[in-house]
């Protein structure tokens, strides 16, 4: 299968990335061809431009050359996979950004005119994956609704179907952990991803 990495962190040697490259390594292991998508180092545009929302609703909504690539990539994948600290209790803005740019009718939906109904045309999505830093412990997280799994595992898999798996790997209170913490972590990432089939 083919898979895609979003990775969202500005600072290349981060743990984000760390967690990206060994999912990059665990879904090549499982023998699935993957695609890194490193966002800041890509320059992507977390803001939809004016053009871009006018489009929104048209026959051609992507018009921007940085989203046209993206769901191109997105469109081929079965296998989606997002990692990135979790700030302020949500994504990073390129984060979210992508989502909106990205995951829009014609790529990730259409809209049922007659019925104001969105019915989902990522069926060809299997598996979505979250990876998350967090600067909190888990019970802090939890209360605040984690906003940035939810939008990966609730919102988005609305466009992928029923049938689409997700997984989250979530390293809590990261501010206290040690080498070992970390070490393990990283692990778990691979580890989960050589399992996907």
């Amino acid at each position: 299968m083919k898979a895609l990495v979003v990775v969202a962190h500005p600072v290349s040697t981060s743990l984000t990335r760390a967690a990206a490259d060994r999912a990059v390594t665990g879904l090549e292991s499982a023998g699935h061809e993957v695609t890194l998508l490193d966002l800041y180092a890509e320059g992507f545009a977390p803001a939809m431009s004016h053009d871009e929302r006018v489009a929104y609703h048209s026959e051609t909504p992507l018009i921007s050359s940085d989203a046209i690539r993206a769901a191109e990539l997105v469109r081929a994948s079965q296998i989606l996979v997002f990692a990135y600290p979790t700030w302020w209790s949500d994504a990073p803005a390129i984060m979210r950004g992508f989502f909106e740019r990205v995951f829009i009718p014609s790529v990730a939906f259409e809209l049922d005119p007659g019925a104001d109904k969105v019915k989902p045309i990522m069926d060809h999505v299997s598996h979505l994956v979250g990876i998350s830093t967090y600067g909190s412990p888990w019970t802090y997280v939890k209360v605040m609704h984690d906003n940035g799994r939810r939008m990966i595992t609730r919102a988005l898999r609305m466009c992928t179907g029923r049938r689409t798996k997700s997984t989250w790997l979530g390293l809590y209170h990261i501010d206290d952990a040690d080498d070992a913490v970390l070490t393990a972590f990283l692990e778990r990432v691979e580890n989960t991803m050589a399992g996907l089939s």
